[in-house]
């Protein structure tokens, strides 16, 4: 297929970190990888390196077997996720998707700034099936259910949390309130994609009028209509997909929690609850997010595993010990992503040089249509 495709001009695009914002996060992710690394030190040294290793021993090989094959579970998840993102007349299927996923997160795993390029490296993995733009546009779509879908999962786990407290009675009516608060939140947004109704972008752009944080909302506004318009546009023209995406989602997450209920049962003497699993995967997704700038987020893991834990009344030891188990498999997977980097011959220059081709197709008003 020709993928020299030429696209329609969009009204909006999206705004890429400029070259000072660039070198400003390398300093820091630079910083930040220092830190972990001196973190995951304290803690190996104070949790104790054979407790540790005791505890690894416990999963043993058939263990750790069951925790890749339930990762895989979870990328074969996202992968049909971002197969059902695809604007006909174009076409991708599970096994095109599935190692550009794989590739993708190596890439947001390994290098510092790696999120940067993860979704270009996906896109460029399954250019020879799907213009370079059409992977950008479906990739960008599945990550908006995904960023959708892992908000309602951290806010719901951290109330959770809170309500793992013995607390006053009006902090308990509080906590109430804005579960009941976040479930009408999540009621309204699905009402306003089913009647496509435009009041975030539409308040932005008034409160832009009126002088209002104009410095963020001068391409802020756009951003919100852009993030309209892919939704809104993805629901009209494929109104059946847009559970299955959802729910999909959903499954990613559910699965991380029958991980770490896995692995907690085969490293502690006690039968893991469920919420104590939910607690820990939703702790280990803001991680993810809030410290994607280090490399398989080395330290800030096993610190939020250990906070988590302790206030939970399992141990330090439990907590460390389950943050460097997940890491080895993320480092398992990861060297999957680079064997299939090496064997189709692409590169990190060649993921950074797409981005900044479509970056220029974008700057000389060739863009992708937001529909």
């Amino acid at each position: 297929m020709n993928t020299d495709t030429k696209v329609p001009e969009s009204k909006f695009q999206i705004q890429k970190p400029s070259s000072k914002n660039i070198n400003r996060l390398k300093i820091a992710a630079v910083l930040f990888t220092i830190l972990g690394i001196a973190l995951f030190v304290y803690f190996v040294v104070t949790v104790g390196f054979d407790e540790i290793m005791h505890g690894i021993g416990r999963i043993g090989f058939d263990g750790f077997a069951l925790i890749l094959f339930i990762y895989f579970l979870r990328i074969c998840v996202r992968a049909t996720a971002w197969k059902l993102s695809v604007y006909e007349p174009y076409k991708l299927e599970v096994r095109d998707t599935l190692p550009a996923v794989i590739i993708g997160e190596a890439m947001s795993s390994i290098i510092p700034l790696g999120i940067l390029v993860s979704g270009t490296a996906k896109a460029v993995a399954v250019r020879k099936k799907v213009p370079l733009v059409v992977g950008l546009s479906s990739v960008a779509t599945e990550n908006l259910f995904y960023s959708l879908v892992t908000s309602i999962f951290i806010i719901l786990g951290g109330i959770a949390f809170l309500r793992s407290f013995d607390l006053a009675d009006g902090w308990r009516i509080t906590i109430d309130v804005l579960i009941v608060a976040v479930f009408v939140m999540i009621s309204f947004a699905v009402l306003m994609v089913l009647r496509q109704w435009h009041f975030a972008s539409e308040i932005c752009e008034k409160l832009y009028r009126k002088g209002f944080a104009t410095n963020i909302l001068e391409s802020g506004r756009m951003q919100v209509r852009l993030f309209e318009n892919l939704i809104y546009g993805f629901y009209r023209k494929y109104p059946k997909r847009f559970l299955p995406i959802f729910l999909l989602q959903v499954t990613f997450h559910l699965l991380g929690i029958l991980e770490v209920l896995f692995i907690l049962s085969r490293i502690g003497d006690a039968i893991p609850s469920l919420f104590t699993a939910f607690l820990l995967e939703s702790i280990s997704r803001v991680i993810s997010i809030t410290f994607k700038l280090i490399p398989f987020v080395i330290g800030v893991d096993e610190a939020g595993a250990q906070f988590v834990t302790e206030t939970l009344a399992l141990g330090a030891g439990i907590g460390v010990t389950l943050a460097i188990i997940r890491k080895g498999r993320i480092l398992f997977w990861a060297m999957m992503g680079v064997l299939l980097i090496l064997k189709r011959g692409l590169s990190f220059k060649e993921f950074t040089k797409a981005r900044s081709e479509e970056e220029e197709k974008r700057k000389s008003g060739e863009k992708e249509k937001i529909r």
